[in-house]
């Protein structure tokens, strides 16, 4: 249960940089997809010896309710470890990236097109 709990912590940790770091400001546009698709292929390839890789709460809820028992006794697990993860990750990237995130402050256009137009 210990190395369930640690996998989809760190796993999702990793996931949450690898998008927040492919999105960034300073990443180049257009290759997100390609740094996130291949970021989750390795964790998949990763740990689904470990866990069955969930990485993702709700893909953990629907195969448990449908096994019920011990399945369900688990779900906690593959909840609170993602959750954790991902905040881990957002506290973590904001703090070695320097980035400020577009919710810290209210200036700026208050639409998308001109949030393009001035990049």
């Amino acid at each position: 249960m210990t190395a369930a709990l640690v996998t989809e912590f760190v796993m999702t940790f990793f996931f949450l940089m690898i998008i927040m770091g492919a999105t960034g400001e300073r990443a180049p546009s257009g290759f997100a997809p390609i740094a996130i698709g291949l970021g989750l292929t390795l964790i998949h390839l990763i740990s689904i010896p470990v866990t069955n890789t969930s990485v993702n709460p709700a893909r953990s809820t629907g195969p448990a309710f449908f096994v019920g028992d011990w399945a369900l006794s688990q779900l906690w697990l593959f909840w609170v470890a993602p959750l954790l993860g991902a905040g881990a990750a957002g506290v973590v990237y904001r703090l070695v990236s320097g980035e400020r995130s577009l919710a810290a402050g209210i200036e700026g256009p208050a639409n998308t097109s001109q949030l393009a137009k001035s990049r």
